[in-house]
């Protein structure tokens, strides 16, 4: 008898996780769908672009680039140069010994933007603290997001529940179904958690004033 109820609650309780999964990843994504642009043509100008962070390499080697990286580069640098943004901010993790910001900021002049067109946010751990960041450090209330399709939408869903007006621009996607799939889809479920319980972004500090 004891053997049989907990047969039923494991049972149960496998239910209830892939409930709460199915339900996270439906809401964000039918939430935010009409703030996704791919099209550099139709997207709306926004003053600054916030350009969310992630590996430049995919070994240790630091000989592959990941294409999430050289993606996000390559539609940040096509949002400029189409005059949709007029600053960028490089928003990411940052250590004594890896920078994404740093990397991602000297990518993009090397691409021909302006080093006084982007600013460095080194704290931003997750997205979470990125937008947060971008909302009470740069004093933004309105930005356009670049990143990949699947986590766009979770960076729009964290804007629309802090009251910030933005949209967001879809870099290509790169090569990881696990990235695209299982990851995210968790990563959805723990966002929904920081929201019920008003997470706040690791640090903040100082404001910056974007010219």
């Amino acid at each position: 008898m004891l053997e049989r109820i907990l047969r039923i609650g494991i049972v149960v309780l496998l239910l209830l996780v892939i409930s709460v999964i199915a339900w996270a990843n439906y809401t964000v994504t039918h939430t935010t769908e009409k703030q996704l642009y791919s099209d550099v043509n139709t997207i709306p100008k926004n003053k600054v672009g916030l350009l969310l962070g992630t590996a430049k390499y995919q070994d240790k080697a630091r000989h592959m680039v990941n294409p999430y990286y050289q993606n996000r580069i390559d539609a940040t640098v096509a949002l400029y140069m189409a005059g949709k943004i007029d600053y960028i901010i490089v928003s990411g993790d940052s250590t004594a010994f890896y920078n994404e910001p740093v990397l991602m900021k000297e990518d993009l002049v090397a691409h021909g933007i302006p080093a006084a067109r982007i600013y460095m946010d080194v704290a931003g751990y997750r997205t979470l603290d990125s937008i947060l960041r971008c909302r009470d450090i740069f004093g933004l209330s309105q930005f356009t997001i670049i990143s990949q399709p699947f986590h766009n939408e979770r960076a729009l869903y964290i804007s629309n529940h802090k009251q910030i007006n933005a949209i967001a621009f879809n870099a290509s996607n790169g090569n990881s179904l696990w990235d695209q799939i299982f990851r995210e889809k968790m990563a959805r479920v723990r966002m929904m958690y920081d929201l019920l319980f008003n997470t706040q972004a690791r640090y903040y500090g100082e404001r910056v004033q974007i010219r």
